[in-house]
């Protein structure tokens, strides 16, 4: 039966989403700060995390690059009631494999929960799929990165875009195919998100980021991974 952790200050969302979750036969734990949720996370083992951006004590967005840093792969999914672009993609950015925004219909958060459980469960025990990209290599099955045999900090997201480049490796990608296929097409979502993922994952990947050999910009239509 799944664990899930949420970080929630309101109690009466804390309560609201506790009994719909318990409701749907998962077992629930609750944490009403950001230096709580952390140090659960550190400590226990959980299927999922649903994470509000607002917190005392330690905020959201800094529990999840904390929690990224510490190495722990959990899915993740953000509450935010502001709506705004820049806090779904920073959150992103950090570590978090979706969101919801504020005020939310509970159909829609069980089933973004349900979509992140299963795409997890079916990682477990996959062929582990590692691809060599110069120094670096990526083990998708793991979701975890080296480059030169020391750990690379790739976000959960970046290294699904990697994947999706290397499914369709040396093949133009639209960043509107990245929009859809990556982040499930989100109309809040522009195509400035793609390239602000990009350009992060070249910091990360490429030599010289300024002159990429990997990941090229086709100007126009999007990107190529060349290998």
């Amino acid at each position: 039966m799944p664990t899930i952790l949420i970080v929630e200050d309101e109690p009466e969302m804390q309560r609201g989403l506790k009994d719909n979750l318990e409701f749907e036969n998962y077992v629930v734990e609750l944490a009403a700060d950001g230096q709580i949720g952390l140090q659960r996370i550190s400590e226990h083992s959980y299927d999922l995390i649903i994470l509000d951006i607002m917190l005392p004590k330690m905020s959201g967005l800094d529990l999840c690059r904390r929690a990224r840093e510490q190495g722990i792969k959990t899915p993740i999914i953000m509450l935010t009631a502001r709506g705004e672009e820049i806090d779904k993609v920073l959150g992103l950015e950090l570590g978090a494999d979706d969101y919801v925004t504020k005020p939310f219909g509970v159909r829609e958060l069980l089933a973004r929960v349900k979509a992140l459980l299963r795409r997890a469960e079916g990682s477990v025990g996959a062929a582990s799929e590692r691809v060599v990209l110069g120094s670096v290599e990526v083990d998708f099955a793991a979701y975890t990165a080296t480059r030169e045999r020391k750990p690379l900090n790739l976000t959960p997201k970046e290294i699904e875009i990697l994947k999706y480049f290397w499914h369709h490796r040396n093949k133009t990608v639209t960043r509107d195919e990245l929009l859809t296929n990556v982040w499930g097409y989100d109309e809040s979502l522009s195509t400035r998100t793609v390239d602000n993922f990009i350009l992060k994952l070249r910091q990360k990947i490429e030599v010289d980021p300024a002159t990429p050999k990997y990941i090229l910009t086709i100007h126009g239509v999007g990107y190529k991974l060349v290998v």
